[in-house]
């Protein structure tokens, strides 16, 4: 199992909550609402498994990256923990749930459904990293410039560029693993979850309004894995509730 990488948002000596981070990512997407959270929780970003200054791994899967979760608590004294989980992490904390019930004391999933998905914007995303020549690179604006052939999107360009850094040559290296992610997309677009599997412990979802990874048409799938799910929907917002209405999105978290 791979040791993670996490990050202490503060509100330590309240109830832990733990945020997982989606594909790409790292716990430095979580820093500024993480931080508004700590109000309500003692507050911990993580790093998956190939993401960040997490170990890089062969294997990613969904199976592993549950047993880095429960080592993580395990090494960390936490018998039970608050999870919250957005797109891929989101994947990882609804089978958290199902696999591991008596782990979870809250699960809340950000902006994903327990079905398969098919991602061409992750497909150009992946071609446009593995395209980048990085012995010729200048500097992350100059990676952004060229990712702009295949992604449109300045914000998407600047996430992406996140993942860069220098080593103590100056050269540039990916922080993520670029060869096991991309090998490993199809199986991470896939369910989490088996027909079968449930969580009946309190559950809420939240969902971008103006999102296609989470339509009221998912709802009632939702609610066969997670019975007890609570289901909020937050107006002008995409994918990354947690960032682009980061102030609704904290409510609905503290929301009893």
């Amino acid at each position: 199992m791979a040791t993670l990488y996490h990050v202490d948002l503060g509100g330590a000596g309240q109830p832990p909550l733990l945020l997982l981070h989606g594909m790409l990512g790292s716990s430095r997407n979580w820093q500024t609402t993480g931080r508004d959270l700590a109000q309500a929780y003692h507050v911990i970003a993580l790093d998956a498994r190939n993401h960040g200054h997490s170990p890089q791994e062969p294997i990613m899967n969904y199976a592993v990256m549950v047993a880095d979760l429960v080592q993580w608590m395990d090494q960390h004294g936490l018998a039970r923990a608050t999870v919250v989980g957005h797109s891929m992490g989101g994947k990882t904390a609804m089978l958290m749930a199902c696999q591991h019930p008596e782990r979870i004391q809250r699960l809340v999933v950000v902006d994903i459904a327990p079905k398969d998905y098919f991602w061409p914007a992750h497909r150009e995303e992946f071609a446009a990293l593995n395209e980048l020549n990085l012995n010729h690179l200048v500097s992350r604006q100059d990676a952004e410039e060229r990712f702009s052939t295949r992604i449109s999107s300045y914000g998407l360009r600047k996430f992406l560029s996140t993942n860069l850094e220098q080593d103590e040559t100056g050269a540039w290296r990916w922080v993520i693993n670029l060869p096991v992610l991309t090998a490993a997309l199809p199986v991470m677009e896939k369910n989490s979850l088996q027909p079968t599997d449930t969580y009946r412990g309190p559950t809420l979802f939240i969902a971008g309004a103006n999102s296609l990874y989470l339509p009221p048409s998912d709802h009632e799938l939702v609610l066969g894995h997670f019975p007890q799910a609570r289901i909020a929907i937050i107006p002008d917002a995409g994918h990354n509730p947690h960032v682009e209405q980061r102030a609704e999105f904290v409510r609905q978290l503290l929301a009893v």
